[in-house]
């Protein structure tokens, strides 16, 4: 055994600027050697029983060591390309079985020599090139110092390394069920549902699990640690090392991904140490997400875009040991939106619009002829809808209409319009449009601000109520109806139940009280009275005015509930 790590620290001499203990599988020394994690990033021995991570340059082979005591010993050895593919290959080196003890000093014959060159390259027992998670396993290894060779021929790289001689008793990484593929159970334009087998090392061996989903429009991936480095890209890629340096413990410890003490401060990556050699690198921006989600085996990706193709792999990682194991990843592709249906809107024609609740609708005026401005006339006939214009897909108008509203936009040669409108949360929105270039024509009368109807409480009789409402300047039909409603007749009900869209021609003859025509040239005074006669005592009367303009077309006020009196 002396003689054994005699030669191991012989071999290493060339490779590390100082010598150090060998790590074993002793296990007191080996909480302490885990514990301090530079012991190994600045090494090139391998650790029994823990995962190391390091780097490689583009075409600069690094070679391991990782060393057997006994015959007969199981032996693992896992290789993870984070990046990009690797190349390597371990050996078992041939150790001189005896040294020299005559201790005279004398130069050995230089066919000894070459004999001993050759026995150092080794006996090559695997290799592998890809970009695999890839592993060496033996039940039975023989004693001796065995070489780990890597090299990354299309970039500088991240790789990660775990060698371990009790690999039935570790297990260091999760197991996967006898079906290790994910599955998509539901699709749809923005969503998409996964599920996958459980693993067993939660189920049986009661350790601790949690499953990671990655999203990405590129590629499948085959570790974790390929994810964390196209995460890093974006987020805390390391300060690249220059070959040839004399590494320290401070450099090894940014090595690989970022650790927590990385993650709280970045002032190793936004203040770069000026050491000569070392040089950043700028990545562009990736599309990929990463969700951990705790042990469950089903998950639903949501705020996805319609008629687009994602690559979707999962991970379970053992939160004790950090490692993880991938699943097999799939693809699918999230389905194509609806084609929107959009209404042509007619010069000067009323068009009737219905909107679901939460819905969109779309309509697009294209006048045939040049045109100075385009008028819009939108009478929301229940709750406000949200109303969006676009000229030749240029936004010019956003607002909210409730009751009647009439936009004036200046036109261009040509021009098309693109009209988009949302419904409320409430439910159903119903719409009356009319679009026009022609700026005297107005199909839909004008409203005042204040569309209320005033009831005149001390007018108030067993038979009879006075009410008023405003008018505008212009000349105009007004008629007022009458409906006797029960007396649990709400505001909110009264609110549901009305449609403003709705015009005289829809109510009973009986319920008409009179029609009349009035306006005022001044604003002010533009205001009218009408005492509604012939009503029952203690009852009450659901009253409504409708304002009718010159096409036929009416609006109706807001709704008014009035009570007469009981005893006069």
């Amino acid at each position: 055994m002396l003689l054994l790590q005699w030669c191991l620290l012989w071999l290493l001499l060339p490779l590390t600027s100082r010598t150090q203990k060998l790590p074993t599988r002793d296990e007191e020394l080996f909480q302490m050697q885990i514990r301090d994690k530079t012991f190994f990033h600045d090494s090139s021995v391998i650790p029994d029983g823990a995962e190391i991570s390091s780097y490689l340059f583009k075409d600069t082979p690094r070679r391991y060591f990782f060393m057997v005591e006994e015959d007969n010993t199981p032996l693992s050895v896992t290789v993870t390309p984070c990046d990009a593919p690797l190349e390597w290959k371990l050996s078992l080196q041939e150790l001189p079985e005896e040294a020299s003890t005559d201790g005279s000093g004398d130069p050995e014959p230089l066919d000894q020599q070459k004999q001993q060159k050759t026995n150092l390259e080794g006996t090559e027992l695997f290799s592998y090139k890809g970009n695999d998670v890839e592993y060496f396993l033996s039940s039975s290894s023989p004693s001796g110092l065995y070489q780990l060779e890597l090299l990354s021929t299309e970039k500088d790289t991240h790789f990660k390394i775990y060698a371990t001689t009790t690999p039935e008793s570790d297990q260091p990484y999760p197991e996967l069920p006898y079906d290790p593929r994910v599955d998509v159970t539901s699709l749809g334009r923005t969503t998409i549902t996964l599920v996958w087998k459980p693993s067993p090392t939660a189920s049986l061996l009661k350790q601790p699990i949690e499953y990671c989903v990655v999203i990405n429009k590129e590629h499948n991936f085959k570790s974790l640690c390929a994810v964390e480095a196209k995460l890093g890209a974006d987020d805390a890629f390391m300060m690249a090392p220059k070959p040839g340096l004399d590494f320290s413990p401070f450099d090894f410890a940014h090595f690989g991904f970022p650790t927590d003490n990385l993650g709280k401060d970045r002032s190793f990556l936004t203040k770069p140490s000026p050491k000569v050699g070392r040089h950043g690198y700028w990545r562009p921006k990736v599309d990929i997400q990463k969700i951990c989600i705790g042990n469950k085996n089903i998950f639903t990706v949501s705020d996805l875009k319609p008629d687009t193709q994602y690559y979707f792999d999962v991970f379970m990682v053992n939160t004790n040991s950090n490692l993880s194991t991938a699943y097999v990843g799939t693809f699918a592709k999230t389905k194509e939106e609806a084609k929107r249906k959009i209404v042509e809107l007619k010069d000067g024609r009323v068009t009737d619009v219905f909107v679901k609740r939460k819905g969109t609708k779309f309509l697009r005026f294209a006048p045939v002829s040049s045109h100075q401005k385009a008028s819009f006339f939108i009478h929301s006939c229940l709750d406000a809808v949200q109303v969006q214009v676009r000229r030749d897909r240029k936004l010019i108008l956003s607002q909210n209409v409730e009751g009647v509203r009439q936009f004036r936009l200046r036109g261009k040669p040509k021009a098309k319009y693109l009209i988009r409108l949302k419904g409320n949360k409430k439910g159903t929105s119903m719409l009356k449009i009319l679009a026009t270039t022609k700026p005297n024509k107005q199909a839909f009368p004008s409203l005042p601000e204040d569309t209320r109807i005033k009831a005149f409480d001390k007018l108030r009789t067993c038979s009879s109520v006075t009410v008023a409402w405003l008018g505008t300047q212009e000349r105009r039909k007004f008629c007022i109806y009458r409906k006797e409603v029960d007396g649990n007749y709400s505001e909110d009900r009264k609110r549901r139940e009305q449609n403003r869209c709705l015009g005289p021609d829809t109510r009973e003859k009986s319920e008409k009280v009179l029609c009349k025509y009035f306006h005022s040239q001044n604003p002010q005074e533009a205001a009218t009275t009408e005492t509604i006669k012939d009503l029952q005592p203690g009852k009450s009367y659901l009253l409504d005015v409708y304002v009718v303009g010159h096409g036929g077309h009416s609006v109706k006020y807001q709704s008014k509930v009035v009570k007469t009196r009981k005893v006069c």
